[in-house]
């Protein structure tokens, strides 16, 4: 049988770990979730630490949590690593894009200093953007599935809104005339990287 006739392991109802300190992708997670008679934990609830994100991918950095989160909870548990990838920056901040939001996870600096570098490109550069996420569930066992999802758009300023989390404020996706930030939570959960990214998960792992 070759890798791609592999079958998706599926995932029974029960205990999930979000592997994530992030409230908003907890919150996002649990959402998403909710009709698939999963019982949600975060990893923060549990206690468990963080683990160095050494990843040079999207996918690395997802699988390393979530191996470390169900290896130390004895649970499944899903990772989800995603970020902001700016053309004019050549894909900058991308995996690094919680660290630009510093030690205090402060994204209002972090969205200041995007914009900044960005008017630095100059005007030729544009401010095309698209958001990545990346899903990884393992197992107890180390048997992982990972998923990828994307969310094109264009970056505005100042920031509009106070939905979402993050670099929600200052995305405007294709096709809409509101940025993450001003959008109703439903309305991106069904648009969104994160949502790209979930559908394919399910599609594969629920029965």
């Amino acid at each position: 049988m070759s890798v791609a006739e592999i079958p998706h392991r599926k995932l029974a109802p029960g205990k999930l770990v979000i592997a994530s300190h992030n409230a908003g992708k907890v919150r996002e997670i649990r959402e998403l979730l909710s009709p698939y008679g999963i019982e949600p934990v975060s990893a923060a609830t549990l206690g468990l630490p963080e683990p160095e994100e050494t990843g040079v991918t999207f996918i690395a950095n997802a699988e390393l949590k979530a191996r470390a989160a169900a290896d130390l909870s004895g649970l499944p548990a899903l990772a989800d690593d995603s970020g902001l990838c700016v053309d004019a920056l050549r894909g900058d901040p991308g995996i690094f894009s919680a660290r630009w939001a510093g030690k205090d996870k402060d994204f209002g600096l972090a969205m200041r200093l995007v914009n900044q570098h960005v008017e630095e490109a100059g005007p030729d550069a544009g401010r095309d953007a698209h958001f990545v996420c990346a899903l990884s569930l393992c197992w107890p066992d180390g048997h992982i599935e990972s998923f990828e999802g994307r969310v094109d758009g264009t970056l505005v300023w100042p920031p509009r809104g106070d939905q979402g989390f993050g670099y929600d404020p200052m995305f405007q996706p294709y096709g809409h005339d509101i940025t993450f930030g001003e959008m109703d939570p439903a309305a991106k959960h069904a648009m969104s990287h994160r949502a790209d990214a979930f559908a394919k998960l399910v599609a594969a792992v629920f029965p």
